[in-house]
């Protein structure tokens, strides 16, 4: 007897220990290199039909048989490739026949039946199958010849994941099954290389199976849920002014001229804008002669009044006419005065385009610009209200800007509004003012810098934060 061993070829113990009625197994030189060749050609197969053609058609190379089929999977299973035919058809009478005889192997219709090995090959006849499917020995003699062996194809786990069948005319031999029994444990594995992966849903149902292993997952599933986590919430934020100098419109007029440029470093009385100056002026030159006539008038009553006393009763009504036409002539030119706007301190002028201004009728009290303190600014940020986590004065901010992807800012929450209002991209959020913890040292992200701020709440469980969302939208739409 002769003992093969390696990585490639092994025969075990079990299987060599099996014996027929002609004596001990007998494996010669050229059986181990067609069996090393056939483990090959299975381990290299490049699909799953190339499996099945290789596995019932290139055994004759090894062991001579009239038939063989491949049957994959167990009592529900079919029949995948077939000796001699490159596609099998499951419609075809021959197939059928062969399933309905697979089925029943698959069953158990063997048990009992050629005992050693339980798992190995065994050889089988139609009268084997007679009790258990009579159906299918009735047209044995039709399709198949009188000796038949059934093949288990094992997988790494130890389930069976399909068999091979074998038929011919003469019994089968203790060598032929050990030869087979190797092949068996090849082609298992190449079998289940090509299966389907085992989804998480049965890994979830190994692990979940009653027993220690399902007390340990449930319980570390219980502690992972108490795990203390932070409520954060990325909202968009940018650095704005902190008390800033609105510049608003004097009167009603249409803006002539701006003299500053966005962003432009601007001293305590530089001007900044002029309004429209050519009504104002039409009132003053009037208001001016009305003024002038008065005067005049009221001089020459004053003259006549020394000298008739009916003219004195007339100077109190040109003094009055000189008094309301002084007053009127006091404000246009107080509204003259005002059409040039200047900078009552030093600042940088905050405002988007000096051309949307240019031209355009203003209210008095209207905002054109902002004067803005560079070393004096603050974070403002917008909360949407769908992810809102009660946030309060004093928690925690940090800003990331855009522009400085490397950098962040810390801040503390000043103010919280309390209603959402629209932001200028549609989204209902609460405005936050933050104000950044190194102001002081100089190193405060640029003014208008923009950025995203991430907001820190309280420390809730993990299985509150994971669920948070889910039962808010819960809620909503079961109305709790």
């Amino acid at each position: 007897m002769i003992m093969a061993s390696g990585p490639d070829v092994s025969v075990s113990a079990q299987a060599a220990q099996a014996q027929d009625d002609a004596g001990k197994v007998h494996i010669d030189a050229q059986q181990l290199a067609l069996l090393w060749q056939l483990a090959a050609r299975a381990r290299t197969a490049q699909s799953d039909a190339t499996l099945g053609f290789t596995i019932v058609n290139e055994t004759l190379s090894l062991i001579p048989y009239r038939q063989a089929a491949l049957w994959r999977g167990e009592a529900t299973g079919k029949v995948s490739a077939v000796s001699g035919l490159p596609h099998s058809d499951a419609n075809a009478p021959y197939v059928q026949w062969l399933d309905s005889l697979c089925r029943a192997l698959g069953r158990g219709a063997l048990a009992g039946v050629d005992v050693p090995p339980v798992v190995g090959p065994r050889a089988f006849t139609a009268a084997d199958l007679q009790a258990a499917a009579p159906n299918v020995t009735a047209e044995w003699q039709a399709w198949w010849p009188a000796h038949a062996l059934w093949l288990p194809l094992p997988g790494r786990d130890g389930k069976t994941l399909g068999a091979v069948v074998f038929a011919r005319d003469e019994a089968w031999t203790a060598s032929e099954r050990v030869l087979l029994a190797e092949l068996a444990q090849v082609w298992g594995h190449a079998v289940q290389a090509f299966g389907p992966r085992p989804l998480l849903g049965d890994h979830a149902r190994k692990v979940l199976r009653p027993g220690r292993t399902q007390r340990l997952a449930l319980l570390a599933l219980v502690l992972l849920c108490l795990v203390p986590l932070r409520l954060t919430v990325l909202a968009p934020a940018e650095v704005t002014a902190q008390n800033p100098f609105v510049v608003r419109a004097p009167l009603d007029g249409v803006i002539d001229h701006l003299y500053v440029q966005p962003n432009q470093a601007v001293a305590a009385g530089t001007a900044l804008l002029g309004l429209d100056a050519t009504t104002l002026k039409s009132r003053y030159a009037s208001a001016r002669k009305d003024f002038d006539t008065a005067q005049e008038e009221y001089r020459q009553v004053a003259q006549l009044a020394v000298t008739d006393d009916r003219n004195r009763l007339d100077m109190a009504d040109k003094k009055g006419k000189l008094d309301q036409s002084a007053v009127q002539l006091d404000y246009t030119a107080a509204q003259l005065a005002r059409v040039q706007v200047s900078a009552t301190r030093a600042g940088v002028a905050v405002f988007s385009d000096p051309n949307e201004w240019t031209g355009k009728a203003v209210s008095v009290g209207e905002r054109i610009l902002l004067l803005a303190d560079p070393a004096h600014v603050e974070l403002t940020a917008y909360i949407p209200v769908a992810d809102n986590v009660d946030v309060k004065p004093g928690q925690a901010i940090t800003l990331y800007p855009k522009s400085s992807p490397l950098a962040s800012y810390e801040a503390t929450i000043d103010s919280v509004a309390y209603r959402a209002e629209p932001t200028p991209d549609g989204v209902l959020a609460y405005r936050v003012r933050a104000s950044f913890a190194d102001a002081d040292a100089g190193t405060h992200p640029p003014l208008g810098a923009m950025g995203s701020a991430r907001i820190r709440g309280e420390w809730v469980p993990l299985i509150y934060y994971v669920l948070r969302r889910p039962l808010t939208l819960a809620r909503q739409w079961l109305g709790w």
